[in-house]
């Protein structure tokens, strides 16, 4: 079974958080969950993150801390995923990844159809 380490942010701007629609492609398709992407040999976590968003979003992010690492097991691979809560200095941001994107109040978060993985993130952040 293939196993993936991946980095994830929460990604917040006054009191609403981004939300990202993957594209119509993969066992993921359509999917929203929270930015982020694969960490690169000899990266830090924390790197990993920081590039992941520029080059997906082309935002300048500060990591503010450490939420939770989630381990979730999909039908074809493992997905061992680090959560962080985030920053920008802007909201305005351009989606270079994604097919769609949404700021939401955590009031609003459990609307989304969420990848498998990111639930746990949207638990916590709105305290189920």
């Amino acid at each position: 079974m293939k196993k993936i380490e991946v980095v994830a942010a929460v990604l917040k701007y006054k009191d609403k958080y981004f939300c990202a629609q993957r594209k119509n492609k993969g066992p993921l398709a359509m999917k929203w969950e929270f930015p982020g992407g694969k960490i690169e040999k000899g990266e830090t976590k924390e790197d990993a993150l920081i590039r992941e968003l520029k080059e997906e979003l082309l935002l300048d992010i500060t990591i503010d801390n450490f939420i939770m690492t989630i381990e979730h097991q999909y039908e074809t691979f493992h997905l061992t995923m680090h959560a962080y809560l985030c920053h920008g200095d802007t909201n305005d941001i351009k989606l270079m990844e994604h097919l769609n994107s949404k700021w939401l109040d955590k009031n609003n978060l459990k609307n989304l159809d969420w990848a498998e993985a990111d639930i746990p993130i949207v638990k916590k952040l709105i305290g189920e």
